[in-house]
């Protein structure tokens, strides 16, 4: 990751950007790898597991959402 002193120069986005960038990717990975932990906690008979996994994959991909608008508003 750029460090803190890193505005734009080396990689050619702007850091607030950077992180928008980052945020969104990080709640859509994080989405598709409570899927696989929905079908394990399913396999295992754990409805309750697979409940609150459902919930943070939920939270995730509304994350994910506001991040994508968030980038549309700002990128054009």
């Amino acid at each position: 990751m750029a460090s803190g002193t890193e505005a734009g120069q080396v990689t050619g986005t702007k850091d607030k950007d950077y992180n928008i960038i980052w945020f969104t990717e990080a709640c859509l990975s994080n989405a598709l790898r409570l899927d696989t932990y929905i079908k394990d906690a399913e396999r295992d008979g754990d409805n309750e597991l697979a409940d609150f996994f459902r919930r943070a994959q939920a939270e995730s991909r509304k994350g994910a959402e506001q991040g994508k608008e968030m980038l549309r508003k700002r990128l054009g």
